[in-house]
């Protein structure tokens, strides 16, 4: 219906436009926009028609059959679930769903590659059917996986053609630059053979992911675009579009391509049938974050925090531990854009890098040997909570003690009782908080009774008194937040950078 409104709306405007052009009086006239050819912006085409028309052949649809199985009951998993009985809770049901995205030809014998999550089974339990790939003349083919892989989103496919395709090539995306011109044509929402032009609007963008470091771009990206490529003016991919960025689920002009400089070395595995590889240290990380830097007075976005090593891996071996602060990896700068993850991900399995780090304002360089990264399931053993907040925090009334205290909190020593209670090893060593002021950044950053200091800017806590001297240096050195190592009942340890109580 709206687009029925529009329709009629346009053509009484067209019809009142005629009206008003029939009152003048005759004679010769000119169009205003006669023989009218707008200049093209310093280094744009024209038009991108040329080039499309060549490129779009290459392009294709791909959808898949999934079968899902779902419960009968429809409260099945609530506290409703057996008000049924046996009745419609029993056996699952298997139903029917699909899945629409793009992809593109690599080879004139029917290499396709596409996102992961495209070809992937959409729910837990889903298996996939089958996969059809199909061209811009409607011809169909039943595709074969030839290979797929999770981490980067990427997944190679085979089909058998008649006769052989258009296919592209990919381009060097490492000489991408912010601004420069791409197209990306796709089969959003469905519609087949879509084209967008925009400009890339950043490269290495991380979106969240340790090892993400994507192209991006105002081109329009929607659902349905997945798999497509990113051409540049030389009609190379540079680009394989992946995600958006939308608080509605449409375009806001905010889309993400993996870079070919990443997807050209997985796929050239993919195609092999074998499984990608990466570099593993075996270190849990976060960001180098405002609180946490100024607590060891280092500069923002210059290097990451290790929170914890896992015995006998590379890291281990190399003496890395728990607080150390990673600032470079076999001669790269680890920053925002080149993450420890990604560099990591990258090295030789096998090879022995130098790694540079900071211990107690101190630099130093150890080498560690990388090994392959373990599957995902394996590595969530090894998972500390993210950032540096607790999960489920239970803030405690605030105290006349803890709210004398600079960071809010206030302390006794760690007992052998105490320990029991707490339920932790008996060598355990540190001080125990007895309340929080929930006013504080500690408060805020969910600290809460119960939680165990084991040292302040890496220096135990035996004591209050030990504890009063870490804040009292650190505020003699001109620092506004202290960093503590806190261990919680049935939680690995966790560094987190507290800010003081302003005065």
């Amino acid at each position: 219906m709206r687009y029925a409104y529009a329709i009629t709306g346009a053509l009484l405007l067209g019809g009142t436009a005629i009206a008003v052009t029939s009152s003048q009086p005759l004679g010769a006239q000119t169009a205003q926009n006669e023989g009218m050819q707008a200049a093209a912006p310093r280094g744009a085409p024209v038009s991108f028609a040329d080039m499309v028309e060549k490129l779009q052949p290459a392009v294709v649809n791909i959808s898949t059959r999934q079968r899902v199985k779902v419960p009968n009951n429809p409260f099945a998993g609530t506290p409703f679930g057996d008000l049924f009985g046996s009745q419609g809770g029993g056996t699952p049901q298997t139903r029917q769903a699909q899945s629409l995205g793009s992809g593109f030809i690599i080879s004139a014998d029917g290499y396709v590659v596409t996102n992961n999550h495209v070809v992937a089974p959409g729910a837990e339990g889903a298996t996939i059917d089958s996969i059809t790939v199909t061209l811009t003349d409607r011809e169909e083919y039943t595709a074969k996986l030839v290979g797929r892989d999770a981490a980067s989103d990427l997944a190679v496919l085979k089909i058998e053609p008649k006769k052989a395709l258009p296919f592209v090539k990919f381009g060097d995306s490492t000489k991408a630059r912010v601004g420069d011109w791409v197209i990306a044509i796709g089969n959003p929402f469905g519609l087949g053979g879509t084209v967008t032009a925009g400009i890339i609007s950043a490269v290495h963008r991380n979106t969240g992911g340790g090892s993400d470091r994507f192209l991006q771009t105002d081109a329009s990206i929607n659902q349905g675009n997945s798999g497509g490529p990113m051409f540049d003016m030389n009609g190379n991919v540079i680009g394989i579009n992946s995600q958006i960025l939308s608080p509605s689920g449409g375009n806001v002009g905010i889309g993400f391509a993996i870079p070919s400089e990443q997807a050209v070395p997985v796929i050239d595995t993919l195609r092999k049938g074998q499984s990608v590889r990466r570099g593993y240290l075996g270190v849990q990380i976060t960001p180098l974050s405002d609180d946490i830097a100024e607590s060891l007075g280092l500069a923002k976005n210059r290097g990451e925090f290790i929170q914890g090593v896992e015995p006998g891996q590379g890291a281990d071996k190399a003496g890395i531990k728990a607080g150390d602060v990673i600032v470079k990896v076999n001669g790269r700068e680890v920053t925002p854009d080149e993450t420890l993850s990604f560099i990591v991900a990258n090295l030789p399995i096998g090879s022995s890098v130098p790694i540079e780090l900071i211990r107690n304002g101190k630099r130093m360089t150890v080498n560690a040997v990388v090994a392959q990264r373990p599957p995902e399931d394996q590595l969530s053993s090894f998972a500390n909570p993210d950032g540096d907040d607790f999960s489920d925090p239970q803030q405690q009334p605030d105290t006349g003690a803890a709210a004398q205290q600079s960071l809010g909190l206030a302390v006794t020593p760690l007992t052998a009782g105490i320990s029991r209670q707490l339920g932790v090893p008996a060598d355990t060593r540190g001080v125990v908080v007895t309340s929080v002021d929930p006013s504080t950044d500690a408060g805020s950053k969910g600290l809460r009774r119960g939680d165990i200091i084991l040292s302040a800017n890496n220096r135990p806590t035996l004591s209050e008194a030990d504890l009063k001297a870490a804040v009292a240096q650190v505020t003699a050195a001109g620092r506004n937040a202290i960093l503590l190592q806190v261990l919680r009942r049935g939680q690995p340890a966790t560094f987190v950078g507290i800010r003081l109580r302003d005065k």
